[in-house]
């Protein structure tokens, strides 16, 4: 078994790995939702790392390279073995191989998210000298089955399409940092694929969503302290609604200590599906 970069490795070989590594997940395989994961979470190729038997292969992890908290950072956005091959360890070599590698790439922080039901894998990352940050909700729900309240703001309004510029203005809007996915680098990266909109009255900007049509993810959801309870958030999120093609909405990673968001969205039949702790260490 030899581990080495995936950086000539074509697109379709790493979609099949990752099909057959979370064919028995619950995650979207897609040809087309996974190229638009990877270009959103930063995929770097030359940086991500695979056990090969022989031309196949047999576990990866795809990294995502940016920034966390100010410094070069890493992040793990899809790690799998295929069936045959698990059992050996696979991910963690992978991983050991990997430090120098982004070490010499001036990478100075880890940074993943794991499910909170998989025990072994978070015993394996405290093992290797990950510490947890945050707890994070996980949300989804069918389209069909989502219950908007007809709540609507009070005054004279508008949806506007809004940029990354308008987004950075309001940051202040935010109960709650977003994760590495959903932050504005993740944004940024995603392109014209990532949705924006803001709740305008007059030229005062209230709130602002910004949202993956295509695969049903609300990336993020926020407004104004100031005029909360006034409607704003639910005519955000009923347009986003309108607006997404796939048949359920999903709004992950929401800080757990993030009340309201749990609230607002528990009162339209979104319910906590999963939840994460993220986890980073130095290297």
């Amino acid at each position: 078994m030899e581990i080495r970069s995936l950086a000539d490795i074509g697109f379709g070989p790493l979609y099949e790995a990752f099909a057959q590594a979370f064919a028995d997940y619950d995650i979207d395989s897609d040809r087309e939702a996974l190229r638009r994961m990877l270009k959103r979470r930063g995929f770097a190729p030359e940086l991500s790392f695979a056990a090969f038997d022989g031309d196949r292969i047999a576990a990866f992890t795809f990294n995502g390279i940016g920034t966390h908290d100010g410094l070069p950072a890493a992040y793990d956005t899809g790690t799998g073995t295929l069936p045959a091959y698990r059992g050996r360890g696979l991910a963690s070599r992978i991983f050991a191989s990997s430090i120098p590698h982004l070490r010499a790439a001036g990478i100075r922080q880890y940074l993943l998210e794991v499910l909170q039901h998989n025990p072994a894998a978070i015993a394996v990352y405290r093992k290797m000298g990950f510490e947890t940050l945050r707890e994070f909700n996980c949300f989804g729900q069918e389209k069909r089955k989502v219950r908007i309240p007809e709540k609507r703001p009070a005054f004279p309004h508008a949806l506007r399409k809004i940029g990354l510029d308008t987004v950075r203005q309001l940051a202040d809007c935010l109960d709650f940092r977003p994760s590495w996915q959903n932050d504005n680098d993740s944004a940024a990266r995603a392109g014209a694929g990532l949705l924006g909109f803001g709740l305008y009255r007059d030229d005062e900007p209230l709130g602002y969503c910004l949202c993956e049509p295509t695969l049903g993810d609300i990336a993020q959801l926020a407004v104004d302290p100031r005029f909360r309870r006034q409607g704003i958030g639910t005519t955000l999120f009923r347009h986003a609604l309108n607006r997404i093609a796939a048949d359920s909405v999903k709004i992950i990673n929401a800080d757990i200590a993030c009340e309201p968001m749990t609230r607002f969205l528990g009162a339209m039949n979104i319910p906590v599906k999963s939840r994460q702790f993220e986890m980073v260490r130095e290297i």
